[in-house]
């Protein structure tokens, strides 16, 4: 039977392709994701690794987290921590750590870095007037006011070397600072494309914390003396909110946060790699159920000359096994150089990758293996247990083929249930809020075995409703039609292969949509101000006041406020005060009262936003205990409730109120109205007004919908990218069943040539087969697809109240056509093929 497979696999080479190739396209993804992640995740490790390696112990600033605490930041390390840190008992040297944000722009006035890590330190000198962290590979270190050193990979793309001038800002206003070195370092966020300027340590000191101040302490070892015998010895002199912790433990720490922040992506990542490989499922049972068909009175004859159904079953099995592996390895090669591909991708869309070899885990060979070859041996199981079914009698007599009524109403039965608990959990999902994420998960996916199901079923009425613009095409188009319906549950496997892929391309695009409008409403509805200015970056960052006295001077602003955001305790919990002007605040937001006004904002008393109110059961005039930033206590009287939105919430005050008990004054936020209203003009006027400030956005209501949006259209096209791999296997799926049938019809094809159908015709028949079958997934993709879209939307309206459903039917258009492309660019060579048929041998053909 081995010997028998064997030979089987080796005389079927041009059918068993396609599924060569579907399998191995999905174990590639996989072993691509694999390759990709570990290798990044080794480089950023043994990067960070580097740069503990001058670090045996790092003191840091410790906040009790206790009722008795300020609720502002934690304290920062005083020049007597260092010291004493550096006289303890083991302690070889020890260097004070500041850091901040320092945005730098290039000669062209544009932000390097593309806000992503935009980092100010400090240069600390040891005794030989070296920093350890830092190598000079030009010029020296900064020593005065105005002195700055940039990394070596900031200085490059900018342009810069010693002796020029740089364009910098810390908090908002905009410095020109001289450059006077170019160093080298470890850093993780430099090697992942951020930039690092430093400063004198005194200047830092003025600028991101105060004078005498440090964020960390980092101490190393005197020779034989152990990190933990140092950590043990500092422990002694350290004040009550400051902790140690070794390099080695920093290091370990750092590599376990790098695993988990990959282990993400990687996720996502296996999970399309997975969903391509349900799609090839599709495309492997077609293939040998094909095959076993077309052997049908070849197993009959084993079957009569002793084989058993068992080893009948065992020998498509063996086949299965071994296709499987061919494939897995084939696509273990391809997924090392997609996990190559993928890091120099990232490195050339500017996320640079620190440098390290390709890592092809042991994991990653046997993880590929078992998919290849487990997949592809399920996949066949059902056919092979099929064929072995069948008597030998009726199987060499042709009279097998045609399934029981008692099959089909039991697979429609199943279907139909399945299809029904399906919908009823996403549409339960849908109404029980974050809650509903579980259910409505489970049921999308019993909803899309039950279509799968009921598929064959479904074909006929949406195959025959194709029948008018069919006979258009005469003879080929009626041939066509009665092709496709043939046999039913091939035409299901084959369309439901490129159903899976446009149903969850379809949703995505449905939600997209969606939440773009219910952003740009949310802008509208919640804004009133025509620019919203803040600190650029990927998070949010402090403001000088300065942009807003700045802003405030501008003859064609009409009004403007200050947005200070201040940590808090309010009536025992945590929580953030959102300072504001009182007089200006009403003409620069929208928002819906239920009790009080914004007339009632000033001194002590404060709006808060209806959830707030009914989670504590204030209204006007109740009394609220707060201990600001600054531990000092006080009281606040509620003076109305609003209806918080995504724009504004939470406990809104008098900036002159909050200001005096912030550790450090800043805005985090500037709202403004403009005589004009918002126009490119007056956009320019700001800007220039501002310094034309590289780390400063100034943005109106579009700008901002668009910025919350972009983070949406990004992953949105991701995932285009890598459902077309599902896609693209299907494609596969519809030349290879469409090309196994031509051969499975060669008789019958050479009947049609002999009676008067020319190549033409047999080309066009084949071609419009495929475009039904096409087009009949694409359908259900789609119908799927808006479903499963509003009942996510559903979900996401519980967290955004402004989602509103979209139907984006442009592109719901443009997806049918896809499908009607996909059919039509499968039958290319299918079709060819069937025209080339010899009709005499066709005619003869077994």
């Amino acid at each position: 039977m081995l010997r028998t497979a064997l030979r089987n696999v080796l005389a079927h080479k041009a059918r068993l392709l396609m599924t060569v190739l579907a399998v191995m396209l999905g174990v590639a993804f996989v072993a691509g994701t694999l390759v990709f992640t570990n290798t990044i995740s080794d480089a950023y490790q043994k990067s960070s690794q580097k740069g503990f390696q001058g670090v045996d112990v790092a003191i840091s600033p410790d906040k009790k987290d206790d009722d008795s605490a300020n609720p502002g930041d934690a304290p920062r390390l005083s020049q007597q921590v260092l010291d004493k840190a550096a006289k303890a008992p083991g302690a070889g040297s020890a260097f004070g750590v500041v850091k901040g944000n320092a945005a730098l722009a290039d000669k062209k006035g544009d932000l390097l870095g593309g806000g992503f890590s935009n980092v100010g330190g400090n240069y600390y000198p040891g005794a030989d007037g070296k920093d350890p962290r830092y190598t000079m590979t030009e010029g020296r270190a900064p020593k005065t006011p105005g002195e700055i050193a940039l990394d070596f990979k900031t200085a490059e793309r900018g342009e810069y070397k010693a002796g020029d001038s740089i364009r910098v800002s810390v908090d908002g206003p905009v410095r020109t600072e001289k450059v006077v070195g170019v160093f080298t370092t470890d850093d993780g966020n430099v090697a992942a494309g951020g930039t690092l300027a430093l400063y004198d340590t005194v200047t830092a000191q003025k600028l991101f914390a105060k004078p005498g101040q440090f964020d960390e302490i980092d101490v190393k070892a005197a020779a034989g003396t152990s990190q933990a015998t140092l950590k043990s010895a500092i422990d002694k002199v350290l004040p009550e909110q400051a902790k140690a912790t070794t390099g080695k433990k920093l290091a370990k720490d750092q590599a376990k946060a790098i695993e988990d922040g990959m282990s993400s992506m990687q996720t996502a990542m296996l999970v399309f790699a997975g969903i391509a490989l349900f799609v090839g499922i599709f495309i492997i049972v077609n293939t040998f159920s094909m095959l076993v068909a077309q052997r049908t009175k070849e197993l009959a004859l084993m079957r009569a000359v002793g084989a058993t159904r068992r080893q009948v079953t065992r020998s498509v099995l063996m086949e299965a096994t071994f296709v499987g592996a061919v494939a897995a390895v084939v696509g273990l090669a391809a997924g090392v150089g997609i996990g190559a591909l993928l890091r120099s991708v990232l490195n050339s869309s500017g996320a640079s990758v620190p440098d390290g070899p390709l890592v092809v885990a042991p994991t990653t060979v046997l993880v590929s293996v078992l998919v290849g070859v487990v997949v592809t041996v399920l996949s066949a199981w059902l056919p092979g247990r099929r064929a072995a079914k069948i008597p030998p009698v009726a199987a060499m007599n042709s009279v097998h083929a045609a399934p029981t009524t008692r099959g089909l109403v039991v697979r429609n039965t199943i279907g139909s249930i399945l299809a029904a608990a399906g919908i009823a959990l996403v549409v339960s999902g849908a109404g029980m809020g974050g809650d509903g994420q579980g259910p409505m998960a489970f049921g999308a996916a019993v909803l899309v075995i039950g279509v799968f199901v009921l598929t064959p079923l479904l074909s006929r009425p949406l195959i025959a409703a194709s029948s008018p613009v069919l006979r258009l095409f005469g003879m080929p188009g009626k041939l066509a039609r009665q092709n496709a319906v043939r046999n039913p549950r091939r035409t299901a496997a084959t369309a439901s292969a490129l159903m899976v892929g446009l149903t969850l391309i379809t949703g995505m695009t449905v939600i997209a949509g969606s939440m773009q409008k219910g952003i740009d409403k949310m802008a509208a509805d919640g804004l009133k101000s025509d620019y919203v200015v803040s600190m650029g970056g990927t998070t949010p960052r402090p403001m000088s006041p300065d942009v807003s006295k700045t802003l405030a001077k501008v003859p064609e602003v009409t009004s403007i406020s200050s947005l200070r955001s201040s940590p808090a305790r309010v009536a025992g919990d945590t929580d953030t005060l959102t300072g504001v002007d009182p007089k200006a605040i009403k003409d620069l937001v929208n928002v819906d009262f239920t009790e009080g006004s914004f007339g009632a904002l000033g001194g002590t008393k404060v709006l808060i936003d209806d959830k707030i109110a009914d989670k504590n059961h204030w209204k006007v005039g109740s009394t609220i205990p707060v201990t600001y930033e600054d531990g000092s206590s006080g009281r606040l009287t509620v003076g109305g409730v609003y209806e918080g939105n995504q724009m504004i919430r939470g406990v809104m005050l008098d900036n002159a109120t909050v200001t005096p008990h912030m550790t450090t004054v800043a805005d985090f936020q500037v709202m403004l109205k403009t005589k004009g209203g918002a126009t490119q003009d007056t956009k320019d006027l700001l800007k220039k007004t501002l310094g034309e400030n590289p780390a400063i956005k100034i943005q109106n209501k579009q700008d901002t919908s668009d910025e919350i949006a972009s983070a949406f259209t990004l992953m949105l096209n991701m995932l285009y990218g890598l459902l077309g791999m599902a896609v693209i296997v299907a494609v596969l799926g519809v030349i290879n069943t469409l090309a196994m049938s031509v051969f499975e019809r060669s008789k019958e094809i050479g009947m049609l040539r002999a009676i008067g159908l020319d190549r033409a015709g047999i080309k066009r028949m084949v071609r419009l087969e495929s475009l039904v079958i096409s087009l009949f997934g694409g359908v259900l993709g789609l119908g799927l697809g808006v479903f499963f879209g509003w009942a996510a939307g559903e979900l996401i309206a519980t967290e955004l109240p402004s989602y509103e459903l979209v139907l984006p039917w442009a592109r719901i258009a443009l997806f049918l056509l896809m499908a009607a492309l996909v059919g039509v660019i499968a039958a290319l060579w299918p079709a060819r093929r069937a025209s080339k048929l010899n009709m005499l041998a066709a005619i003869k053909a077994e």
